[in-house]
């Protein structure tokens, strides 16, 4: 069998460049490509990796212009989609990157027949239920664990973003379903944690929350490898945290991900 064509929007962000990194030891498996505004590494990128792809295989496009990005991901397999303003402060950039932009590229996939998107979401849109009891309590590791009888956040429940990047990515989880369930396309999200440049929690304030680069590239390997039928679904992207409140049990029933890393593993002992 081929390797699978994917493409990675975003490979110079953190969360993108991971997963190629994760992925690029695997040349029998993936035909990588790139897609940027530039090909320089985001600022938030703190080490020396390199994004060693050919000019012929990284696309710079703005996700805003939906042609370049239609001719971008024309005959690949997976687009595994992280693009976006992670910042989120300005509603003009969050609507030309992670409005416009994230439609640019679930519909440029569509006319192009690419089989599958892996979208990026994040936890933010969890944070109103980080902020009720208990998951407030567990979160900062007051109480450990849940009350008996007390749920962890699936994502089965109902969003709670609490700003617009968040309310963006609701927006890239709809446009999941809408395009697996009305066109027929594989659409799979992951609500990413704290993914940081140094590689470990700053803090132990955001420690139940946190994803080491490892982590994070190998959920979205999971994702490109997922079975075909897996038409849609969400999965929550951290490391394997002592005070977690979000249930990772479907990506390791589903994908077989089971994270390798965890956050008190860096922090001094309490």
């Amino acid at each position: 069998m081929p390797p699978k064509k994917v493409m990675i929007t975003g490979v110079s962000g953190i969360v993108g460049s991971s997963a190629y990194l994760v992925m690029r030891q695997s040349p029998d498996r993936y035909d990588l490509y790139g897609l940027g505004r530039r090909r320089a590494l985001s600022e938030r990128v703190l080490d020396a990796r390199d994004i060693d792809l050919p000019d012929d295989k990284y696309r710079i496009a703005d996700i805003a212009d939906f042609d370049n990005v239609r001719r971008a991901v024309d005959g690949m397999d997976v687009v595994v989609h992280m693009a976006a303003d992670p910042a989120g402060g300005q509603w003009a950039s969050v609507l030309r990157n992670n409005i416009i932009g994230a439609y640019n590229v679930f519909e440029a996939c569509r006319q192009a027949g690419v089989n599958r998107i892996v979208a990026a979401s994040t936890i933010q849109v969890s944070t109103g239920h980080r902020m009720q009891e208990p998951y407030c309590a567990v979160s900062n590791g007051r109480l450990e664990p849940l009350p008996q009888g007390v749920p962890m956040i699936g994502a089965d429940v109902p969003a709670e973003p609490r700003n617009l990047y968040a309310s963006s990515k609701v927006f890239n989880e709809s446009l999941c379903r809408t395009y697996a369930f009305s066109h027929g396309m594989s659409c799979l999200a992951i609500r990413i944690g704290w993914v940081v440049g140094e590689d470990r929690p700053p803090d132990k304030g955001g420690a139940d929350v946190w994803c080491s680069q490892r982590d994070i590239g190998g959920i979205i390997q999971a994702c490109v490898d997922a079975p075909d039928d897996l038409r849609f679904d969400i999965f929550y992207g951290m490391s394997n945290n002592r005070y977690g409140w979000v249930d990772m049990t479907n990506a390791k029933d589903k994908l077989g991900f089971v994270p390798q890393d965890r956050a008190e593993d860096f922090l001094p002992p309490q």
